[in-house]
């Protein structure tokens, strides 16, 4: 099991599996607008990036098109080195009035956002937004076709998603240091040029480039999961600059690391009760047909057997406890995954581990040849860039282990030693947790769903509290991210906002 925060959509999750299986770098990441060429006019330094021309071209999906965009390597020095960017469009379909650009992001952070346009979003959000709004997503850099970062061949991965990460002995707390120790030196190795340029700030810094060259005087958005933080950042760096803001599944800026990890321990035991509490009512669950409670005892303890010996696939890497938890929590993002994994889990615990391997394989974006995509390394690049560790030692995640399993019996212990992966990072964080306010940007619509395993939905409760200007919208119910996911409510309310810019009532809760 390797969480690394991994914040992304639901949506891009179940893309994903469906295929498998079925901080400022130049020393601050308190931005100012200035800093970042904000204010009415970029700076002359900056003046060239802002109005390039861009080159479309067809790609991908029919009614596809996308370009490739400049953006500085280091905005400290925007005279020196470029970094490419990806960016992909679908134009707007009509009929209605052209309402200008919609940039969207999927999450991660590491997701694809071209993927993740090409993929649903061009094509899956409401027909009036795609009627009226010119879709766009640019890869942030460091992910996918932007610039990747790179760490481990395939060959590596598969033996680093299958270390212990609930180490029970001074041995295998040795071998996970040494594999958290060994990525971060692939990842040094491969990507060290850019590892100190991926920060969200400077993700949002290109967003506002983007915003230019498109012809866009202010930024209308969709941000789901990790998004909501680059949206939220894009706020605080360019409030005048704010259209209408959408951040879906809101992550909280003010939480340091290790209660981010700890809260989102806690998400995902609830997001796991809610399953077994549905689970137990039905004859076919795996786990029993008693309790919550019960199922909880049940899969801690196939966990258990597990770690203690592995179960065949039907290839050469069996299913032990990281990859078994990993295929659980990959479930958990969305409730429509649910009957899959209540068969993955009664297959394997009868000896077949292929279907859960294969959910796990889903959440690490890996194909069947045993290529990754570049997710988990451009994962750990913009957590461990944007704030500080949350554990500087083994020393450090021991004394926590009580809190964390006091969060989620289940998951606990494996979701703090996983939080340990920053400390060994070749580069120093450049951000720090903090609130943002955004004074002066217009109205932000944050969305937050009660029982979000990935973004708490506490956190959704804090960013809208914190921002000057938020106003939180409530989905009561399960699965991580709510805009286009079923509920009629909650998708009227974001459309109306995007297309007439109406903000949702006070304290509107959809279910």
């Amino acid at each position: 099991m390797d969480t690394r925060r991994l914040f992304r959509t639901s949506a891009l999750a179940l893309v994903t599996a469906a295929l498998m299986i079925s901080g400022c770098t130049s020393g601050s990441s308190s931005p100012s607008a200035s800093a970042a060429g904000g204010g009415t006019a970029p700076s002359d330094a900056l003046r060239p990036y802002y109005e390039q021309q861009l080159k479309w071209r067809p790609c991908g999906v029919s009614g596809f098109d996308c370009a490739t965009m400049k953006a500085p390597l280091d905005y400290a020095e925007p005279a020196g080195d470029s970094i490419k960017l990806a960016v992909a469009r679908k134009k707007a379909t009509g009929p209605g009035k052209r309402l200008g650009t919609l940039q969207v992001n999927p999450g991660g952070p590491g997701g694809s956002a071209v993927d993740y346009l090409q993929g649903y979003a061009g094509i899956g959000y409401p027909a009036p937004v795609r009627a009226r709004y010119d879709m766009v997503a640019v890869d942030p850099r460091g992910v996918a076709r932007s610039e990747p970062v790179t760490c481990l061949t395939g060959k590596e991965m598969d033996e680093y998603t299958q270390v212990d990460q609930t180490p029970d002995d001074a041995g295998e707390k040795s071998r996970l240091a040494a594999s958290l120790k060994d990525f971060a030196k692939g990842c040094e190795k491969r990507s060290g040029e850019i590892l100190p340029h991926v920060s969200t700030v400077e993700a949002a810094r290109d967003m506002d480039i983007l915003r230019a060259v498109l012809g866009d005087e202010k930024l209308s958005y969709v941000g789901a999961s990790y998004g909501t933080f680059l949206g939220a950042t894009y706020a605080e760096l360019f409030p005048e600059r704010v259209g209408r803001l959408v951040l879906d599944g809101a992550m909280d800026p003010s939480l340091p690391s290790r209660q981010m990890n700890r809260d989102q321990t806690g998400g995902f035991e609830t997001a796991f009760q809610s399953f077994a509490a549905d689970c137990v009512k039905r004859k076919d669950c795996p786990l029993g047909t008693t309790s919550a409670a019960d199922a909880s005892r049940r899969l801690k303890a196939f966990f258990a057997r597990l770690d203690a010996k592995p179960v065949e696939t039907g290839e050469s890497r069996e299913l032990g406890e990281s990859l078994a938890t990993t295929g659980v929590i990959a479930a958990m993002y969305d409730e429509a995954a649910w009957p899959q994994l209540r068969q993955a889990l009664t297959d394997a615990m009868a000896g077949d581990g292929a279907s859960l391997l294969a959910l796990a394989d889903s959440y690490y974006e890996r194909d069947s040849d045993g290529a990754f995509a570049n997710l988990m390394f451009a994962n750990a690049a913009v957590n461990c860039l944007d704030l500080p560790p949350a554990f500087s030692d083994p020393k450090a995640v021991e004394s926590a282990l009580p809190d964390f399993e006091k969060a989620s019996p289940v998951f606990g212990k494996g979701f703090a030693w996983a939080s340990l992966n920053c400390a060994y990072w070749p580069t120093p964080a450049t951000g720090k947790p903090h609130p943002i306010e955004a004074n002066g940007a217009a109205p932000v619509v944050v969305v937050g769903t009660t029982r979000d395993p990935a973004t708490p939905y506490k956190w959704a409760q804090g960013l809208a509290g914190q921002l000057s200007s938020g106003r939180l919208l409530t989905y009561e119910g399960d699965g991580h991210t709510a805009y286009g996911r079923g509920s009629d409510c909650i998708d009227t309310a974001i459309n109306t906002y995007l297309l007439e810019g109406t903000v949702p009532p006070e304290n509107k809760r959809c279910s």
